[in-house]
Formats: structure tokens, sequence, C-alpha cells
């Protein structure tokens, strides 16, 4: 902010128009028609429009349509339409200007892709819903008629991830958790590549800032010698490619941090253990698409003639691209370290089409090829569920999910035709994605001329029939075997007609109960009701109560009259003397949360806190935590890498806050995993390192061996992270234990 106030009104106009110039100049050496005049009218009214006004770093407003528009155009690729659309992308949110007087000015195209990206307030699922995942409703449905809508929206995403650090840090996690729930599935879905992994990276480093700092500095401490291994690896490969007379780039492709952390995370594994750190890369020129193909093969039997293959790992995305479009050649090869490489096989335009996504098509002028068809197949089954949205604007969120985070697996009809569905799609998926009516349907399946049930999980190349009975019904258990979103909708659909007088009847019972004890319904009171009886909503509440699953319990009305009892103490306070003083100073004290502010969570002697622990996921000090304020105004807290976490700040963002640990020492659950060689004596060792050389407080512990290899599973309690990190460093001390780590639940 201060460097940007020192530059004179002259010094910020110029920068700004070296900044457009800049968009120009790219513009101007892409393949698309030059049609500057009306990208520089688009220019002046959008500056016109934001003068005067700042961004919270104190730059210049109108540089961040300008720089939407250099990622538009010089990241993804995008033309004219596009570039004018990105600089004009905020004039209707952020001025008086409307969406007619755009049209007015740049026609038709360029006003609808503006509307498209415009964001709006409320929304047809209700005011308690999540904006957000409205917004994201509203933004599909536009794509379905543009896919520039959501190419621009990434652009905008992307520019918001690079400049996120002014902002506060509850807006950071807020932004950064959309962004990896949201939005870098979805970059994935399109095969924006590029833009997904650096939007995964940047949301990973406001999320959990000291495990990026440290693995970011674990790569650069490893850079010698990867590049050595590299080296030896791809000298032998390289030699055999230049012999055979190719023109091609080699280059090591490192994982990204997020992956690196994602990997050490499920796997429980150190960073000196994530031996799949670099993958190899060969990028061919071939100037006849037609002989691609051969290419790679020949590269691939080039490589197999020097190293070992992996006989499980190869994978032929030529023949069958993914529904994103991508197209290569992976397989992986034993290197001279004792590792398995992964080798990625790329001609030149598969390579760009892989890192700028649908966009490259523009490039290659493919029009309506097979890979704009798949994404259109795509786009059908989006629009399909939208317009038979659920009721739930997270619910929404999490089917659409279901599709953008799924490994693909293509299978086949009988005549031939090519299905693609997410992993561990059944038989009832296909069935669904023919048609409903044969969902409805469906008895059981043939896969490759062989009868299975319904909930038959399919491979890549399975050829699969449907078979169907005029007397099947849905059943509500078939939701346990769906994977694919327009199946779950559709049979959430089904299966809510069926259920809605059983709904009313339990709506019923609770509305009697309330009538009888004098309680008024509210929100309060229907959170009181789910936390009690466990359950996940109030569909599913009334759905128990009317199948007579459920029923309420005697002590409900107590449970919802805090008010009357605590106005009752304080009549008696008074005649309770000093005891009832005592009790009233340790019991602990509920702040007013300034959601601006960073919340210090405070712990008294007595144990009482401003905070509540989430059983999801155990956070213990030193964790990457985030707070949450519920219903009742408590802040919850949950570890940044709790799946529950992303949900909140994708669908409840306002209500998250920073949070800083307090300094004083408390003591709070933890859970180890340790595994190793079993020998006589292991369990008394392990158990001796914990209780005499430590002092701990061991509550649970669990060991289980089996041919010669054994797993314990240790619950204690300890004061914070680092003390779980030195329990698992001296526990890999003793001998035959060959790994440690901690686990979210044991």
């Amino acid at each position: 902010m201060d460097q940007n106030s020192k530059l004179t009104s002259a010094d910020e106009d110029r920068m700004i128009d070296d900044a457009f110039q800049d968009v120009l100049k790219g513009y101007l050496s892409s393949n698309h028609r030059k049609k500057v005049d009306i990208i520089e009218r688009a220019y002046k009214f959008a500056r016109d429009a934001h003068k005067g006004v700042r961004r919270r770093s104190g730059e210049p407003y109108i540089l961040h349509p300008i720089a939407v528009a250099k990622i538009a155009n010089q990241e993804i690729g995008l033309g004219s339409t596009s570039i004018c659309a990105a600089l004009l992308h905020d004039v209707v949110e952020d001025t008086d200007y409307t969406v007619e007087d755009i049209e007015a000015h740049f026609g038709k195209k360029i006003a609808q892709l503006v509307a498209g990206l415009t964001k709006i307030s409320g929304g047809i699922f209700g005011d308690k819903a999540s904006a957000q995942a409205e917004n994201f409703r509203k933004l599909l449905l536009t794509m379905s008629e543009d896919i520039r809508v959501v190419l621009l929206k990434m652009a905008d995403r992307l520019h918001n991830m690079r400049t996120l650090d002014s902002m506060s840090p509850n807006k950071q996690y807020k932004i950064a958790g959309e962004t990896l729930y949201i939005y870098a599935p979805l970059a994935h879905r399109l095969g924006l590549f590029a833009i997904k992994t650096e939007l995964e990276d940047l949301s990973f480093k406001y999320e959990h800032p000291v495990a990026y700092a440290r693995i970011s500095e674990q790569i650069k401490a490893s850079q010698q010698r990867r590049s050595a291994v590299y080296k030896d690896f791809s000298h032998p490969i390289t030699q055999r490619l230049a012999d055979m007379g190719l023109k091609f780039d080699a280059k090591a492709r490192l994982k990204s941090v997020y992956s690196i952390w994602r990997k050490m995370e499920t796997k429980h594994i150190p960073f000196e253990e994530v031996y799949d750190l670099y993958a190899m890369r060969i990028i061919f020129e071939c100037d006849d698409p037609a002989r691609e193909k051969q290419i790679c093969w020949q590269i691939y039997s080039a490589i197999t003639d020097l190293y070992r293959l992996h006989p499980e790992r190869t994978r032929d995305w030529i023949s069958n691209p993914k529904a994103n479009g991508y197209q290569a050649l992976h397989l992986t090869v034993m290197g001279p370290d004792g590792n398995w490489i992964e080798v990625q096989i790329r001609s030149r335009r598969m390579d760009e089409i892989a890192e700028l996504g649908f966009a490259a098509h523009w490039k290659y002028k493919i029009g309506e090829g097979e890979e704009e068809s798949e994404l259109n197949a795509w786009l059908s089954t989006i629009k399909d569920i939208l317009d038979n949205p659920e009721p739930n604007a997270i619910d929404f969120l999490d089917t659409l999910k279901l599709n953008l985070f799924a490994s693909e697996i293509v299978v086949f009809t009988p005549k031939g035709e090519l299905l693609t569905l997410p992993n561990n799609a059944t038989v009832l998926d296909v069935a669904f994605e023919l048609h409903s009516e044969i969902g409805m349907h469906c008895i059981a399946g043939k896969v490759n001329h062989k009868l299975v049930p319904l909930s038959h999980k399919l491979r890549s190349g399975d050829q699969v029939e449907v078979l169907t009975s005029q007397s099947q019904t849905p059943k509500a258990e078939w939701v346990n075997f769906l994977a694919t979103a327009k199946a779950r909708t559709r049979l959430r659909q089904l299966m809510r007609k069926e259920m809605l007088p059983i709904i009313e009847r339990g709506r019923e019972i609770y509305e009697l109960y309330l009538a009888e004890h004098g309680i008024e319904d509210s929100n309060h009171v229907i959170t009181k009701f789910l936390g009690t009886m466990h359950m996940e909503n109030r569909e599913e509440l009334f759905l128990s109560l009317g199948k007579n699953e459920a029923t309420i319990p005697s002590y409900m009305n107590k449970v919802l009259r805090p008010a009357q009892a605590s106005l009752i103490s304080k009549i008696l306070r008074p005649l309770t003397g000093k005891r009832g003083q005592d009790s009233a100073d340790t019991a602990p004290v509920k702040q007013t949360v300034n959601m601006k502010e960073t919340y210090k969570l405070v712990t008294s002697d007595n144990g009482a806190s401003n905070y509540k622990m989430c059983d999801c996921c155990h956070p213990i000090p030193g964790d990457d935590v985030m707070g949450w304020v519920n219903d009742d105004g408590d802040v919850e807290l949950h570890a940044q890498n709790c799946p529950r976490a992303s949900v909140l700040k994708a669908s409840f963002g306002k209500r998250v806050i920073a949070v800083e640990w307090p300094s004083q020492k408390n003591t709070f659950r933890a859970n180890v995993r340790i595994e190793g060689i079993d020998r006589q004596g292991i369990l008394m060792d392990i158990i001796q390192m914990l209780s005499q050389n430590m002092s701990l407080d061991l509550r649970k512990l669990d060991i289980e061996a089996d041919q010669g290899v054994f797993h314990c599973e240790l619950a204690l309690k300890v004061s914070d992270t680092k003390e779980v990190t030195d329990i698992c460093s001296k526990l890999k001390q003793i001998k035959g234990v060959k790994r440690t780590a901690r686990v979210s639940q044991v």
C-alpha cells in the first residue's frame, strides 16, 4: 500500500497503461484474429468505470481486470471476446452500469459473458444457503451455454489467489477453502492442469503455511541429489531418442508442494519416503497428428528396452482420452537408484492441450472434434443436475464434487458406445446414465457377457448390458453403491416422492411434541434435536420419527429450557453465599467473537475454555487449525486438513475465523500408529519407553501381529504437536519399529 501511495497520478496512469499494453502485446502474438479496436474500447470503458477505486492492497482497481484479461489470453489462450469480458467483468457488480449498457456498447455475446461472471446475492435455495454454492450453480448454468464463462472465472480466481496476501486471515481461510473445494477440482475436470496445480499450491500455502514452508525447503535441499539421479536415468533415454532422429524436449516434472503433502498425509510417511517426487516428461515434435500415436509407442519401446517396466502402471490415454481431453502415454520403469519412475510421453499438441485444457483447441482449430464432443457430454450432465437441483445448496456442491474429484473409467455399451464414468461406478450407474427410467427398473447387469448384481463395480474396458424389469422399484439402499452425481440425484428425487408422506408424519410428531411442551420452533431448537438424536438434517429426523425408527427422548424438553434454569439460579444466587460465588467465578465466560481479528484460544486453570474441540479430527496445539462459529455462537476448532473444514469454508465462509493457540500447557488426546517387524518383548519395550522415559498418560493401546509384522495403535494425552513428534521419533529408535505416524483416529 505504501508503495502505491508514493506514486503520483501520472505514474499510476502510466503503470495502468503499461499493464494493458502487455495484454495487447500477448494478444497480437497469438493465433487469434486481431480485433484490437474493441479490446481498446473495453479497456477505456472499464478504466473510466473503476476510476478512483482501489483494491485492498492499495493498487488501482483496474489492474485486477487487466490481470484477469492477461491470464485469460496468455495462460489459457482465449481471444478478443473473452479479453473484453475479462476487462469488463466487475463493471456491472461494482458500478452503476448494467448488463444492458454492456450490450449496447459491446454486443450481446460479451454482455452474456459479463452477466455469467457477475456475482449474485441471496439465491433460490433460501437465506440460510451458501451464497458461494448458489454463485457456483449460476456459473455452471451459464457455462452450459458458453464454456468461456468458467474459463474466465478460473482466471479471476487465479489472480485473486495470487494477491491473497492483502486479505485478513479469516478471508484467506475462506477463499483458500473455496478454491480447494470448488475451483481446483473444476480446473482439473476441464483439463486446466497448470491452473489446477497453482490453485492447489496457493490454497495450501494459506491453509498450512508452516507445512508449505517446510516442504518447499525440503524440496530445495534435495535438489542436487534429485538432479544427479535424474541425469543418470534420463541420459540413456535421450541418447536413444536422438539416435532415432526424433526432435523432442525431455525434462523432469516435479510433484507440486500440495501433492507431496497429500501423499505424506494419506500414506502417513515422511518427506524422505515420497519416492515418486518427480516424473520424466518427453514432448516430441510432430506436424502430422495421424503419426502421433505411432511415435508414442516407438518411444515406449525404446524406453522399455533400456529399463524394467512396471506391468500394472501403463496408462494409454491416446486411444481413450480422458473426459477433459487429456492425451498421453504413461509408463513406469525401475530407475538406476532402485525406485520406480514414471515417464509421460506426449506430442507438442497433446502437451499444450494438457496444460491449457480446452482453450488450446482454439489454437489448433479443432472445432466440433472428438474432445469437444466429450466436453459437451459432460456439460449436458451438469445441466441435467442443475435442472433438477437438490433442495440444499451444500448437498448440491457435494453431489457435483462426486464427479469433479473422481478418477475415471471407460466402459462400453453392447453397441460399442463409450461411456466415461467415475472410479467405483456400478452397473446401476450405467443404467441411470443411459436413462432415468432404465435406472428405476434395473435388476442386474451383464458385464463381459457374465451375469452380475446391479451393485457390481466396473473396470475400465468392461462391456456392460443393463437388465430391467417393470416390477422393479427404486430402493433407498441403492444410494450406497452409486458413484455418479446424476444417478444419486435421480434416486433421491424418486425416493423423496415415496418418502414425503412418512416425512410429513414425522413432522407432525415433532410439531405436536413442541406444542405439548410449549416450545417455539427455531434454529436453536432443531439444532439441539439433531445433536441429541445424532441426525444430519431435518429430513432425516422427520423420516426416522415417521417410520417409528426413533422416538423423542423424555428429557428433551429439559435440554431445550436452559434459559429458565439460569433464571432460577440468578434468583437463588444471593442465598447460596460464597459457594455460589465460587462456581460463578470458575464457569467459562463466553466472549463476543470479532470475526475480523484473530481469536485467542483461552483455557483456564480448572479446564474451562472458550472453544470446543471437534471429534472429527482431534486437533491439538501446534496443528494448523481454523475456528468456526456454530449456531450457538461457540467457536469450534477443526484441523485445516479435516474434510468437514473444507465443507464449512466453502459453504459458511463468513463464520470462519483465524485462531491462535494458548501459550499455557494443557493436555489433548493424540493418536499414533506404529508398524514394524515383530519380535519377543517389543510390546514391553514400547510400554517402557512411553511410561518410564516420557511419563505420558496412556489412554489406549492395541497391538496385533501377523506373519512377523506388527501394527500398534496408541491413544495418549500430550500438550502439543511437538510432543507427538518427539514421541514418534523416540519410538522409531526401538529395535524392530519401522514407521511411526500421528493419525486422526485409532
